[in-house]
Protein backbone atom coordinates (compact mmCIF):
# COMPACT_ATOMS: atom_id res chain seq x y z
CA UNK A 1 0.00 0.00 0.00
CA UNK A 2 1.18 3.66 -0.89
CA UNK A 3 -0.03 7.21 -0.22
CA UNK A 4 0.83 9.85 -2.41
CA UNK A 5 0.49 13.44 -1.40
CA UNK A 6 0.12 16.76 -3.01
CA UNK A 7 2.86 17.79 -5.05
CA UNK A 8 4.10 21.63 -4.43
CA UNK A 9 7.43 22.94 -5.51
CA UNK A 10 9.37 22.63 -2.57
CA UNK A 11 9.34 25.93 -0.41
CA UNK A 12 13.27 25.30 0.24
CA UNK A 13 13.54 26.57 -3.07
CA UNK A 14 11.68 29.66 -2.40
CA UNK A 15 12.88 30.96 0.82
CA UNK A 16 10.60 33.68 3.41
CA UNK A 17 12.98 36.10 2.80
CA UNK A 18 14.88 37.40 -0.18
CA UNK A 19 18.68 37.24 0.52
CA UNK A 20 20.82 39.94 -0.98
CA UNK A 21 22.43 37.55 -3.55
CA UNK A 22 19.23 36.26 -4.82
CA UNK A 23 17.97 38.20 -7.86
CA UNK A 24 14.34 39.08 -8.16
CA UNK A 25 13.63 39.07 -12.15
CA UNK A 26 9.92 38.51 -12.31
CA UNK A 27 6.84 38.54 -10.86
CA UNK A 28 6.87 34.81 -9.47
CA UNK A 29 10.18 35.35 -8.02
CA UNK A 30 9.09 39.02 -6.52
CA UNK A 31 5.73 37.08 -5.02
CA UNK A 32 7.70 34.16 -3.47
CA UNK A 33 10.64 36.06 -2.20
CA UNK A 34 7.85 38.69 -0.53
CA UNK A 35 9.71 41.83 -2.62
CA UNK A 36 7.05 44.18 -2.81
CA UNK A 37 8.58 46.66 -4.78
CA UNK A 38 10.11 44.86 -7.23
CA UNK A 39 6.30 43.47 -7.72
CA UNK A 40 4.87 46.90 -8.24
CA UNK A 41 7.67 47.79 -10.40
CA UNK A 42 7.29 44.70 -12.44
CA UNK A 43 3.31 45.45 -12.94
CA UNK A 44 2.89 49.12 -12.80
CA UNK A 45 5.94 50.10 -14.63
CA UNK A 46 6.78 47.21 -17.09
CA UNK A 47 3.21 46.05 -17.30
CA UNK A 48 3.79 42.20 -16.35
CA UNK A 49 0.81 40.13 -16.06
CA UNK A 50 -0.22 38.47 -12.88
CA UNK A 51 -2.96 36.57 -14.38
CA UNK A 52 -0.57 34.31 -16.54
CA UNK A 53 1.80 31.17 -15.09
CA UNK A 54 5.53 30.87 -15.62
CA UNK A 55 7.21 28.51 -17.23
CA UNK A 56 6.37 25.48 -14.84
CA UNK A 57 2.37 26.46 -14.97
CA UNK A 58 2.52 27.63 -11.29
CA UNK A 59 0.84 31.64 -10.49
CA UNK A 60 2.70 34.09 -8.61
CA UNK A 61 -0.66 34.45 -6.49
CA UNK A 62 0.61 30.84 -5.48
CA UNK A 63 4.20 31.52 -4.86
CA UNK A 64 2.25 34.27 -2.49
CA UNK A 65 0.03 31.91 -0.77
CA UNK A 66 2.94 28.94 -0.39
CA UNK A 67 5.26 31.61 1.74
CA UNK A 68 2.48 33.61 3.35
CA UNK A 69 2.58 37.19 2.05
CA UNK A 70 -0.84 38.37 2.68
CA UNK A 71 -0.09 41.67 1.71
CA UNK A 72 1.23 40.60 -1.75
CA UNK A 73 -1.90 38.24 -2.13
CA UNK A 74 -3.53 41.24 -2.37
CA UNK A 75 -2.24 43.22 -4.28
CA UNK A 76 -1.73 40.35 -6.93
CA UNK A 77 -5.81 39.77 -6.61
CA UNK A 78 -6.26 43.55 -6.96
CA UNK A 79 -4.31 43.42 -10.66
CA UNK A 80 -6.07 40.92 -12.37
CA UNK A 81 -4.99 37.81 -10.71
CA UNK A 82 -7.36 34.69 -10.37
CA UNK A 83 -8.00 33.56 -7.09
CA UNK A 84 -8.86 30.12 -8.07
CA UNK A 85 -6.26 29.75 -10.85
CA UNK A 86 -5.41 26.13 -11.16
CA UNK A 87 -1.84 25.17 -12.11
CA UNK A 88 -1.00 21.54 -14.16
CA UNK A 89 -2.03 19.64 -11.10
CA UNK A 90 -5.64 21.79 -10.88
CA UNK A 91 -3.74 22.99 -7.25
CA UNK A 92 -5.35 26.71 -6.22
CA UNK A 93 -3.25 28.99 -4.03
CA UNK A 94 -5.02 28.07 -1.60
CA UNK A 95 -3.72 24.52 -1.86
CA UNK A 96 -0.03 25.82 -1.57
CA UNK A 97 -1.40 28.04 1.34
CA UNK A 98 -2.04 24.68 3.50
CA UNK A 99 1.05 23.60 2.74
CA UNK A 100 2.85 26.01 4.83
CA UNK A 101 -0.68 26.83 7.09
CA UNK A 102 -0.41 30.66 6.34
CA UNK A 103 -3.19 31.65 7.61
CA UNK A 104 -3.32 35.28 6.87
CA UNK A 105 -2.77 34.43 2.82
CA UNK A 106 -5.88 31.87 3.48
CA UNK A 107 -7.76 34.93 4.83
CA UNK A 108 -7.44 37.18 1.96
CA UNK A 109 -7.73 34.18 -0.55
CA UNK A 110 -11.08 33.17 0.47
CA UNK A 111 -12.41 36.71 1.45
CA UNK A 112 -11.86 37.80 -1.94
CA UNK A 113 -13.91 34.39 -3.36
CA UNK A 114 -11.19 31.28 -3.43
CA UNK A 115 -13.46 28.12 -3.58
CA UNK A 116 -12.79 26.41 0.17
CA UNK A 117 -14.07 23.17 -1.46
CA UNK A 118 -11.70 23.43 -4.54
CA UNK A 119 -10.18 19.88 -5.73
CA UNK A 120 -6.90 18.92 -7.54
CA UNK A 121 -6.67 16.32 -10.04
CA UNK A 122 -6.13 13.55 -7.07
CA UNK A 123 -9.75 14.88 -5.26
CA UNK A 124 -7.40 16.80 -2.08
CA UNK A 125 -8.64 20.24 -0.94
CA UNK A 126 -7.54 22.08 1.31
CA UNK A 127 -8.03 20.25 3.96
CA UNK A 128 -6.84 17.12 2.95
CA UNK A 129 -3.24 19.28 2.12
CA UNK A 130 -3.68 20.58 5.59
CA UNK A 131 -3.66 16.84 7.06
CA UNK A 132 -0.99 15.50 5.20
CA UNK A 133 1.20 18.28 6.42
CA UNK A 134 0.53 18.79 10.27
CA UNK A 135 -1.16 21.84 9.42
CA UNK A 136 -3.28 21.72 12.79
CA UNK A 137 -3.70 25.33 13.36
CA UNK A 138 -4.76 26.35 9.59
CA UNK A 139 -6.99 23.07 9.30
CA UNK A 140 -9.43 24.30 12.32
CA UNK A 141 -9.52 27.46 10.74
CA UNK A 142 -10.99 27.24 7.97
CA UNK A 143 -13.36 24.73 9.47
CA UNK A 144 -14.32 27.53 12.23
CA UNK A 145 -14.65 30.31 9.74
CA UNK A 146 -15.08 29.07 6.09
CA UNK A 147 -17.50 26.01 7.15
CA UNK A 148 -14.70 23.68 5.00
CA UNK A 149 -15.96 20.09 5.32
CA UNK A 150 -13.38 18.21 7.53
CA UNK A 151 -14.55 14.95 6.39
CA UNK A 152 -14.90 14.51 2.89
CA UNK A 153 -13.01 11.49 0.90
CA UNK A 154 -9.88 12.41 -1.84
CA UNK A 155 -10.80 10.52 -5.23
CA UNK A 156 -9.09 7.22 -3.35
CA UNK A 157 -11.67 7.69 -0.53
CA UNK A 158 -9.84 9.23 1.98
CA UNK A 159 -10.34 11.65 4.46
CA UNK A 160 -8.70 14.25 6.24
CA UNK A 161 -8.35 11.88 9.53
CA UNK A 162 -6.61 9.27 6.94
CA UNK A 163 -3.85 11.38 5.91
CA UNK A 164 -3.22 12.69 9.69
CA UNK A 165 -3.78 9.12 11.03
CA UNK A 166 -0.83 8.22 7.92
CA UNK A 167 1.63 10.88 8.84
CA UNK A 168 1.28 10.75 12.69
CA UNK A 169 0.51 13.88 13.32
CA UNK A 170 -1.10 13.08 16.79
CA UNK A 171 -2.56 17.06 17.08
CA UNK A 172 -4.43 17.11 13.84
CA UNK A 173 -6.23 13.78 15.00
CA UNK A 174 -7.27 15.24 18.09
CA UNK A 175 -8.55 18.43 16.24
CA UNK A 176 -10.97 15.74 13.73
CA UNK A 177 -12.18 13.58 16.53
CA UNK A 178 -12.91 16.32 18.24
CA UNK A 179 -15.07 17.59 15.59
CA UNK A 180 -16.33 13.93 14.92
CA UNK A 181 -14.69 13.10 11.95
CA UNK A 182 -15.52 9.79 10.73
CA UNK A 183 -13.27 6.97 12.50
CA UNK A 184 -14.59 3.71 10.80
CA UNK A 185 -14.30 5.19 7.45
CA UNK A 186 -12.87 2.75 5.04
CA UNK A 187 -10.91 3.77 1.71
CA UNK A 188 -10.98 1.91 -1.38
CA UNK A 189 -8.33 -0.15 -0.11
CA UNK A 190 -10.76 -1.12 3.17
CA UNK A 191 -8.04 1.09 5.54
CA UNK A 192 -9.30 2.80 8.06
CA UNK A 193 -7.14 5.60 9.79
CA UNK A 194 -6.34 3.45 12.42
CA UNK A 195 -5.20 0.73 9.73
CA UNK A 196 -2.64 3.47 8.38
CA UNK A 197 -1.10 4.85 11.51
CA UNK A 198 -0.41 0.96 12.36
CA UNK A 199 1.03 0.36 9.67
CA UNK A 200 3.60 2.92 9.88
CA UNK A 201 4.21 2.71 13.29
CA UNK A 202 2.98 5.72 14.64
CA UNK A 203 2.49 5.51 18.09
CA UNK A 204 0.97 8.61 19.32
CA UNK A 205 -1.55 8.63 16.41
CA UNK A 206 -2.35 5.20 17.77
CA UNK A 207 -3.28 6.01 21.15
CA UNK A 208 -5.49 8.82 20.22
CA UNK A 209 -7.80 7.01 17.84
CA UNK A 210 -7.75 3.64 20.06
CA UNK A 211 -8.66 6.02 22.98
CA UNK A 212 -11.49 7.59 21.02
CA UNK A 213 -12.62 4.76 18.92
CA UNK A 214 -14.70 1.68 19.53
CA UNK A 215 -13.77 -2.46 19.14
CA UNK A 216 -15.28 -1.80 15.82
CA UNK A 217 -11.70 0.06 14.78
CA UNK A 218 -9.82 -2.98 16.30
CA UNK A 219 -11.38 -5.71 14.42
CA UNK A 220 -12.29 -4.11 11.05
CA UNK A 221 -10.36 -5.90 7.99
CA UNK A 222 -8.99 -4.15 4.94
CA UNK A 223 -9.19 -5.59 1.62
CA UNK A 224 -6.61 -7.95 1.48
CA UNK A 225 -8.12 -9.41 5.04
CA UNK A 226 -5.72 -7.47 7.84
CA UNK A 227 -7.03 -5.88 11.10
CA UNK A 228 -4.53 -2.85 12.47
CA UNK A 229 -3.24 -5.03 14.69
CA UNK A 230 -1.92 -7.62 12.30
CA UNK A 231 -0.76 -5.10 10.24
CA UNK A 232 1.19 -3.72 12.79
CA UNK A 233 2.54 -7.18 13.43
CA UNK A 234 3.23 -7.46 9.88
CA UNK A 235 5.69 -4.63 10.00
CA UNK A 236 7.26 -4.99 12.43
CA UNK A 237 5.69 -2.56 15.02
CA UNK A 238 5.58 -4.96 17.91
CA UNK A 239 5.12 -1.60 20.54
CA UNK A 240 1.99 -0.90 18.38
CA UNK A 241 0.70 -4.74 17.65
CA UNK A 242 1.21 -4.74 21.80
CA UNK A 243 -1.06 -1.22 21.90
CA UNK A 244 -3.77 -2.71 19.75
CA UNK A 245 -4.17 -6.01 21.03
CA UNK A 246 -4.33 -4.96 24.30
CA UNK A 247 -6.93 -2.79 23.55
CA UNK A 248 -8.98 -5.49 22.11
CA UNK A 249 -8.68 -7.68 25.34
CA UNK A 250 -9.99 -4.85 27.13
CA UNK A 251 -13.02 -4.16 24.71
CA UNK A 252 -13.63 -8.08 24.99
CA UNK A 253 -13.42 -7.84 28.91
CA UNK A 254 -17.03 -6.20 29.02
CA UNK A 255 -18.57 -8.81 30.66
CA UNK A 256 -16.72 -8.18 33.94
CA UNK A 257 -17.67 -4.55 34.21
CA UNK A 258 -21.69 -6.18 33.83
CA UNK A 259 -20.53 -8.31 37.20
CA UNK A 260 -18.52 -5.96 39.04
CA UNK A 261 -20.66 -2.61 39.76
CA UNK A 262 -20.71 0.14 42.19
CA UNK A 263 -18.24 2.95 42.63
CA UNK A 264 -15.34 1.16 44.41
CA UNK A 265 -15.57 -2.51 42.96
CA UNK A 266 -16.15 -1.53 39.55
CA UNK A 267 -12.63 -1.83 37.05
CA UNK A 268 -9.88 -2.17 39.74
CA UNK A 269 -8.71 -4.35 42.53
CA UNK A 270 -9.94 -2.37 45.94
CA UNK A 271 -11.87 -5.35 47.27
CA UNK A 272 -8.72 -7.45 47.21
CA UNK A 273 -7.05 -4.35 48.94
CA UNK A 274 -9.31 -3.71 51.30
CA UNK A 275 -9.88 -7.67 52.41
CA UNK A 276 -5.69 -7.56 52.72
CA UNK A 277 -5.93 -4.55 54.61
CA UNK A 278 -8.72 -6.12 56.84
CA UNK A 279 -7.02 -9.89 57.17
CA UNK A 280 -3.49 -7.98 58.36
CA UNK A 281 -5.41 -5.69 60.74
CA UNK A 282 -7.11 -9.58 62.10
CA UNK A 283 -3.70 -11.34 62.19
CA UNK A 284 -1.81 -8.38 64.30
CA UNK A 285 -4.85 -8.55 66.94
CA UNK A 286 -4.87 -12.03 67.24
CA UNK A 287 -1.40 -13.16 66.70
CA UNK A 288 0.60 -10.05 68.32
CA UNK A 289 -1.21 -8.65 70.43
CA UNK A 290 -3.36 -11.34 71.96
CA UNK A 291 -1.25 -14.52 71.48
CA UNK A 292 -1.61 -17.16 74.47
CA UNK A 293 1.74 -18.59 73.51
CA UNK A 294 3.72 -14.81 73.79
CA UNK A 295 4.68 -12.93 76.90
CA UNK A 296 2.39 -10.54 78.22
CA UNK A 297 1.94 -7.51 76.58
CA UNK A 298 3.70 -4.35 78.47
CA UNK A 299 2.29 -0.87 78.52
CA UNK A 300 4.42 0.74 75.78
CA UNK A 301 4.17 -2.41 73.40
CA UNK A 302 0.17 -2.14 73.77
CA UNK A 303 0.12 1.26 73.48
CA UNK A 304 2.57 1.05 70.32
CA UNK A 305 0.10 -1.72 68.99
CA UNK A 306 -3.02 -0.04 69.33
CA UNK A 307 -1.52 3.15 67.80
CA UNK A 308 -0.74 1.02 64.84
CA UNK A 309 -4.87 -0.51 64.77
CA UNK A 310 -5.78 3.18 65.12
CA UNK A 311 -3.62 4.31 61.72
CA UNK A 312 -5.17 1.03 60.54
CA UNK A 313 -8.79 2.03 60.74
CA UNK A 314 -7.49 5.61 59.74
CA UNK A 315 -6.04 4.49 56.64
CA UNK A 316 -9.52 2.24 55.69
CA UNK A 317 -11.32 5.44 56.16
CA UNK A 318 -8.73 7.65 53.59
CA UNK A 319 -9.24 4.54 51.10
CA UNK A 320 -12.64 4.72 50.89
CA UNK A 321 -12.82 8.52 50.62
CA UNK A 322 -10.09 8.33 48.06
CA UNK A 323 -12.05 5.58 46.10
CA UNK A 324 -15.49 6.67 45.95
CA UNK A 325 -14.51 10.26 46.32
CA UNK A 326 -14.21 12.61 42.62
CA UNK A 327 -11.04 12.98 41.31
CA UNK A 328 -11.51 15.86 39.63
CA UNK A 329 -13.58 14.95 36.19
CA UNK A 330 -14.06 17.57 34.19
CA UNK A 331 -18.11 18.16 32.94
CA UNK A 332 -19.04 17.12 29.51
CA UNK A 333 -21.55 18.52 27.14
CA UNK A 334 -24.01 15.85 28.20
CA UNK A 335 -23.39 16.15 31.92
CA UNK A 336 -24.64 19.92 31.36
CA UNK A 337 -27.92 19.24 29.58
CA UNK A 338 -26.97 20.16 26.61
CA UNK A 339 -26.44 16.96 24.63
CA UNK A 340 -28.78 17.69 21.71
CA UNK A 341 -26.68 20.64 20.68
CA UNK A 342 -23.22 19.16 21.58
CA UNK A 343 -22.77 18.36 17.47
CA UNK A 344 -24.20 21.88 16.24
CA UNK A 345 -21.20 23.19 19.50
CA UNK A 346 -18.33 21.22 18.01
CA UNK A 347 -18.59 22.19 14.15
CA UNK A 348 -19.07 25.88 14.50
CA UNK A 349 -16.57 26.39 17.88
CA UNK A 350 -13.48 28.59 17.32
CA UNK A 351 -10.21 27.57 19.46
CA UNK A 352 -8.58 30.66 18.64
CA UNK A 353 -10.85 32.63 20.70
CA UNK A 354 -12.85 29.96 22.64
CA UNK A 355 -12.56 30.49 26.77
CA UNK A 356 -9.55 28.73 28.58
CA UNK A 357 -7.49 27.76 25.67
CA UNK A 358 -3.81 28.09 25.51
CA UNK A 359 -3.05 26.86 21.89
CA UNK A 360 -1.81 23.35 23.61
CA UNK A 361 -4.05 20.87 21.21
CA UNK A 362 -3.92 17.76 23.76
CA UNK A 363 -6.26 20.25 25.77
CA UNK A 364 -8.49 18.73 22.77
CA UNK A 365 -10.52 15.57 23.98
CA UNK A 366 -12.20 13.74 21.21
CA UNK A 367 -13.71 11.19 23.64
CA UNK A 368 -15.40 13.42 26.19
CA UNK A 369 -16.06 16.24 23.24
CA UNK A 370 -14.04 19.29 25.72
CA UNK A 371 -11.62 21.50 26.08
CA UNK A 372 -9.49 20.70 28.91
CA UNK A 373 -7.15 22.40 31.06
CA UNK A 374 -3.39 21.85 30.18
CA UNK A 375 -2.97 19.22 32.95
CA UNK A 376 -5.77 17.03 32.54
CA UNK A 377 -5.91 14.05 31.03
CA UNK A 378 -8.05 11.64 29.79
CA UNK A 379 -8.32 8.39 31.97
CA UNK A 380 -9.18 5.08 29.33
CA UNK A 381 -10.07 3.23 32.12
CA UNK A 382 -12.66 5.97 33.99
CA UNK A 383 -13.29 7.06 30.41
CA UNK A 384 -13.27 10.15 31.40
CA UNK A 385 -10.96 13.38 31.55
CA UNK A 386 -9.40 14.08 34.92
CA UNK A 387 -8.28 17.51 36.48
CA UNK A 388 -4.22 17.56 37.07
CA UNK A 389 -4.22 13.84 36.28
CA UNK A 390 -1.69 11.58 38.06
CA UNK A 391 -2.35 8.37 37.61
CA UNK A 392 -4.99 5.61 37.62
CA UNK A 393 -4.70 3.74 40.83
CA UNK A 394 -6.45 -0.43 40.26
CA UNK A 395 -6.17 -0.80 43.90
CA UNK A 396 -8.23 2.04 44.95
CA UNK A 397 -10.46 1.73 41.68
CA UNK A 398 -9.88 5.17 40.50
CA UNK A 399 -8.01 7.96 39.53
CA UNK A 400 -6.00 10.32 41.55
CA UNK A 401 -6.40 13.72 40.30
CA UNK A 402 -6.89 16.81 41.54
CA UNK A 403 -9.67 16.69 44.14
CA UNK A 404 -8.50 13.30 45.92
CA UNK A 405 -4.75 13.39 45.49
CA UNK A 406 -4.41 14.74 49.44
CA UNK A 407 -6.71 12.36 50.89
CA UNK A 408 -4.75 9.75 48.46
CA UNK A 409 -1.14 10.75 49.98
CA UNK A 410 -2.69 10.70 53.17
CA UNK A 411 -3.86 7.17 52.87
CA UNK A 412 -0.45 5.99 52.05
CA UNK A 413 1.46 8.02 54.25
CA UNK A 414 -1.08 6.21 57.13
CA UNK A 415 -0.15 2.56 55.12
CA UNK A 416 3.33 3.08 56.04
CA UNK A 417 3.51 4.02 59.63
CA UNK A 418 1.34 1.89 60.17
CA UNK A 419 3.03 -1.39 58.48
CA UNK A 420 6.13 -0.58 60.23
CA UNK A 421 4.81 0.03 63.87
CA UNK A 422 2.88 -3.24 63.25
CA UNK A 423 6.06 -5.12 62.15
CA UNK A 424 8.14 -3.67 64.82
CA UNK A 425 5.47 -4.17 67.45
CA UNK A 426 5.58 -8.25 66.08
CA UNK A 427 9.35 -8.57 65.93
CA UNK A 428 9.33 -6.94 69.57
CA UNK A 429 6.78 -9.59 70.39
CA UNK A 430 8.56 -12.92 69.30
CA UNK A 431 11.83 -11.44 70.17
CA UNK A 432 11.31 -11.62 73.78
CA UNK A 433 9.19 -14.15 73.67
CA UNK A 434 12.00 -16.44 72.54
CA UNK A 435 13.37 -18.89 75.29
CA UNK A 436 17.06 -20.40 75.02
CA UNK A 437 17.19 -22.55 72.22
CA UNK A 438 19.23 -25.60 71.82
CA UNK A 439 22.20 -25.92 69.61
CA UNK A 440 20.27 -27.90 67.10
CA UNK A 441 17.31 -25.62 66.56
CA UNK A 442 17.42 -22.17 64.87
CA UNK A 443 15.73 -19.09 65.87
CA UNK A 444 13.70 -18.95 62.49
CA UNK A 445 12.94 -22.42 62.88
CA UNK A 446 11.59 -21.78 66.27
CA UNK A 447 9.24 -19.16 65.38
CA UNK A 448 7.93 -20.51 61.83
CA UNK A 449 6.97 -23.99 63.87
CA UNK A 450 5.56 -21.86 67.06
CA UNK A 451 4.48 -18.85 65.66
CA UNK A 452 2.50 -19.25 62.32
CA UNK A 453 -0.22 -16.24 62.66
CA UNK A 454 3.20 -14.14 63.17
CA UNK A 455 4.90 -15.31 60.18
CA UNK A 456 1.98 -15.36 58.10
CA UNK A 457 1.70 -11.44 59.47
CA UNK A 458 5.27 -10.16 58.76
CA UNK A 459 5.27 -11.76 55.34
CA UNK A 460 2.26 -10.04 54.40
CA UNK A 461 3.68 -6.54 56.13
CA UNK A 462 6.67 -6.77 54.52
CA UNK A 463 5.30 -6.69 51.05
CA UNK A 464 2.99 -3.85 52.05
CA UNK A 465 5.39 -1.56 53.58
CA UNK A 466 8.16 -1.46 50.34
CA UNK A 467 5.19 -0.82 47.75
CA UNK A 468 3.84 2.36 49.98
CA UNK A 469 7.09 3.60 51.17
CA UNK A 470 8.40 3.47 47.84
CA UNK A 471 4.65 5.23 46.31
CA UNK A 472 5.38 7.79 49.29
CA UNK A 473 8.41 8.49 48.71
CA UNK A 474 7.56 9.10 45.44
CA UNK A 475 4.47 11.28 45.78
CA UNK A 476 6.08 13.32 48.06
CA UNK A 477 8.94 14.15 45.78
CA UNK A 478 6.31 15.05 43.03
CA UNK A 479 4.39 17.27 45.33
CA UNK A 480 7.82 19.06 46.29
CA UNK A 481 8.53 19.53 42.88
CA UNK A 482 4.76 20.30 41.64
CA UNK A 483 5.03 17.84 38.78
CA UNK A 484 2.60 14.30 38.23
CA UNK A 485 3.31 10.70 37.92
CA UNK A 486 2.14 11.31 34.31
CA UNK A 487 3.64 14.25 33.44
CA UNK A 488 6.77 12.63 34.44
CA UNK A 489 6.34 9.45 32.47
CA UNK A 490 5.33 12.06 29.14
CA UNK A 491 7.79 14.82 29.84
CA UNK A 492 9.16 14.04 26.23
CA UNK A 493 5.67 14.35 24.50
CA UNK A 494 3.80 17.30 26.73
CA UNK A 495 5.39 20.60 24.56
CA UNK A 496 4.20 22.33 27.99
CA UNK A 497 7.08 20.92 29.79
CA UNK A 498 9.78 22.02 27.63
CA UNK A 499 11.44 25.38 27.59
CA UNK A 500 12.54 27.63 24.64
CA UNK A 501 15.66 25.51 24.09
CA UNK A 502 13.68 22.20 23.94
CA UNK A 503 14.93 21.11 27.61
CA UNK A 504 12.48 20.13 30.55
CA UNK A 505 11.25 22.63 32.24
CA UNK A 506 8.01 22.80 34.66
CA UNK A 507 6.84 25.77 34.45
CA UNK A 508 4.30 25.14 37.59
CA UNK A 509 7.18 24.83 39.97
CA UNK A 510 7.28 27.44 42.72
CA UNK A 511 9.55 25.98 44.69
CA UNK A 512 9.32 23.44 47.15
CA UNK A 513 7.92 25.47 50.42
CA UNK A 514 5.10 27.08 48.37
CA UNK A 515 4.36 23.43 46.79
CA UNK A 516 4.07 21.77 49.76
CA UNK A 517 1.98 24.35 51.50
CA UNK A 518 -0.36 25.02 48.98
CA UNK A 519 -0.26 21.20 48.57
CA UNK A 520 -0.98 20.69 52.19
CA UNK A 521 -3.82 23.63 52.75
CA UNK A 522 -5.77 22.91 49.63
CA UNK A 523 -5.14 19.51 48.59
CA UNK A 524 -3.78 20.65 45.06
CA UNK A 525 -0.87 23.33 43.88
CA UNK A 526 -1.45 26.32 41.48
CA UNK A 527 -1.61 26.05 37.59
CA UNK A 528 -2.52 28.70 37.04
CA UNK A 529 0.26 31.45 36.89
CA UNK A 530 1.71 30.73 32.88
CA UNK A 531 2.25 33.12 30.31
CA UNK A 532 1.60 31.12 27.60
CA UNK A 533 3.04 32.36 23.92
CA UNK A 534 0.40 33.30 21.62
CA UNK A 535 -1.35 30.18 19.54
CA UNK A 536 0.07 30.93 16.37
CA UNK A 537 3.47 30.21 17.96
CA UNK A 538 2.76 27.48 19.75
CA UNK A 539 1.11 25.95 16.38
CA UNK A 540 3.43 26.17 14.05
Amino acid sequence: MALSEIEVVSSESKPETAPAEVAVFDVFSASAYGDFQKLRSFVEQDGASLSTPDANGYYALQWAALNNFPDIAHYIIQHGGDVNATDNMQQTALHWAAVRGGIAVADVLLQNGARVEAADINGYRAVHVAAQYGQTSFLNHIVAKYHADFDVPDNEGRSPLHWAAYKGFADTIRLLLFRDACQGRQDKEGCTPLHWAAMRGNVEACTVLVHAGTKQELTVKDNAGFTPVQLASDKGHRNIAFLLSNAQKAHNNWWRDKIFSGKIVNKGYAPILSCIIVILMILFMNSVLAAPNLTKVTAVVGLWGWTAISLAVGALIMFYRCSSKDPGYIKRPGDLGSSADTEDALLNIDLNCAAGWTGNWSQLCPTCKIIRPVRAKHCPTCKRCVEQFDHHCPWISSCVGKRNKRDFFIFICMGTLTSFLSGAVAFQRIWTSTPTLSFEETWIHYVIVNHPGIVAFLLGDIIVFIVVTTLTTAQASQIARNITTNELANAVRYGYLRGPDGRFRNPYNHGCRKNCVDFVIRGYTDDEEIAWPPLHQVAN
